[in-house]
Parts: structure tokens; sequence; C-alpha cells
């Protein structure tokens, strides 16, 4: 298989710190391609003028908005300590997991500075690493 093969996995949807989060409900490896960010490739002049949060950059060229729901990957949400991050491969946008993912982990990738400052910043970042009160695991 190549680096880009996508095999099913057990992802789930449910509440998170930052509202829904993506997680996974099995291992999985470093390396491995989890999912792919899919989306409607959009007219220069749509890409002027919407307002999805969605939207991934592709190439210079090229963006899509991911805001259906049926864009699974659009629920992953940023981290400062991700535990995925972004290839992009032949005008495609894959999820890969950065290290070794446990079962039961939300998903996460960084946003970049620029989506970071104009929408996250503003209301306050929930990751773990900014919010460690907030993804702290109950013992009792």
């Amino acid at each position: 298989m190549g680096k880009f093969t996508l095999v099913p996995r057990k992802l789930v949807v449910r509440r998170s710190s930052a509202g829904l989060g993506l997680y996974t409900q099995e291992p999985i490896a470093k390396g491995a391609c989890i999912i792919e960010y899919k989306g409607r490739v959009l007219s220069k002049e749509e890409e002027e003028t919407i307002t999805s949060q969605y939207l991934f950059e592709v190439s210079k060229t090229v963006t899509i908005d991911g805001k259906d729901r049926s864009n699974t990957a659009r629920y992953i949400n940023h981290s400062h300590r991700p535990n995925c991050e972004i290839e992009i491969y032949k005008g495609h946008v894959y999820v890969m997991a950065r290290r070794a993912i446990k079962a039961g982990e939300e998903l996460s990738y960084d946003y970049g500075k620029e989506f970071y400052n104009e929408y996250i910043k503003p209301k306050g970042c929930k990751c773990a690493k900014c919010r460690p009160e907030l993804h702290a695991v109950s013992t009792a």
C-alpha cells in the first residue's frame, strides 16, 4: 500500500472541548493516512465572497470548501500539540498520523497561524496545550 492509501477507519464525531471533534475508536500507526478532507472546489469569485470557515487552500489556484457534513474530516479540531498533520498530494488533502494515536483519542492538527489569529485566538484556544484543565482525565 502507498503512503496515501485510505483504509476504512473507525472514527466517531462527538462532543469535545471545542464543540464537536473527531475521535478514533482504534489505534492508528504513525505515518498512516487517516482520512481525506473533501469539499467542493470553489471558483475564484466564490473564494473572495464565501464566509465558510471550512476552506482549505490546496494550491494557489484551488481552494475547497469542506463545510458539507459528509466531510467527516471537518470535525478535526486545531491543536498546538497535534497528533495529525496535513499532506497535499495530487490535489487531495490527506490527514496523516504524526505519531501513534491511541483508541479513544481526539484527532487534531495545527490550522496554521493565519486561521488561528483570525478565528481561534479571539475566542480563546481550547487545545490541550492552551487549556489543559479542559482535557484532564478524571480518575474518580
